[in-house]
């Protein structure tokens, strides 16, 4: 098979793109179609300087599958709304799960497995430790050691992890081929998991399947 070529979409690359890490405090609205999302996120500290003080930033833009408490890297620009002021308008985005203790118990909490809370995160963090989204990927059964998990809710646990897994491979496969967030939230919501093997497959299907997807020549 021939390289894939390079996608791009419609919209032209605004100037004066920055790169921000920092850590998902809260979601304040998603949405599930789109994965168009309004967040808050605290940048890491050694760019606090670069905003006279770490606070909170907002960040808007196609971010599907965020959670709170997960770290990410994204890369956009800044913009001005008229009524809520500065924001950073993501263009791309990459996760990093949480190194922490105290980051994997805000991020297992926070929603992104059904059925596990604040308080079945912190057993469950007590119970593991660092090593607790190790286990969980690597021997998710182990959630039965757990006091009060049960099996039923070690299912849910491995269920839940395997589609959030599923959804970050995808996006971070499609935005390694240049893809923006946006499009990329795009062809996932179109081809779900075959994403990626459509890509490989048959890159030009993309063009003919999805508004808004041309390829560079």
């Amino acid at each position: 098979m021939n390289p894939s070529p390079p996608i791009s979409g419609s919209d032209a690359s605004p100037p004066h793109k920055e790169r921000l890490r920092g850590v998902v405090e809260r979601i304040t609205y998603h949405n599930e179609e789109t994965g168009y999302t309004v967040a808050k996120l605290t940048p890491e500290r050694r760019q606090a300087g670069a905003f006279g003080r770490a606070y909170e930033i907002a960040v808007v833009g196609n971010m599907l599958g965020v959670n709170v408490g997960e770290s990410v890297e994204l890369t956009g620009h800044w913009t001005i709304h008229p009524e809520y002021g500065k924001q950073f308008t993501v263009e791309q985005m990459r996760a990093i799960l949480p190194a922490t203790v105290a980051g994997i118990e805000k991020y297992l909490g926070s929603g992104l497995i059904r059925g596990v809370g604040p308080v079945t995160a912190k057993r469950i963090v007590k119970h593991f430790g660092i090593e607790t989204l190790n286990i969980i990927e690597q021997a998710p059964e182990r959630m039965n050691e757990v006091p009060g998990v049960g099996r039923v809710r070690t299912q849910t646990i491995i269920q839940a992890w395997a589609e959030q897994k599923a959804i970050k491979e995808v996006m971070l496969f499609l935005q390694s081929h240049g893809v923006s967030t946006s499009l990329a939230t795009k062809i996932y919501k179109f081809y779900g998991d075959d994403a990626i093997g459509i890509v490989r497959q048959d890159p030009y299907r993309l063009a003919r399947d999805i508004f808004g997807i041309g390829f560079l020549t």
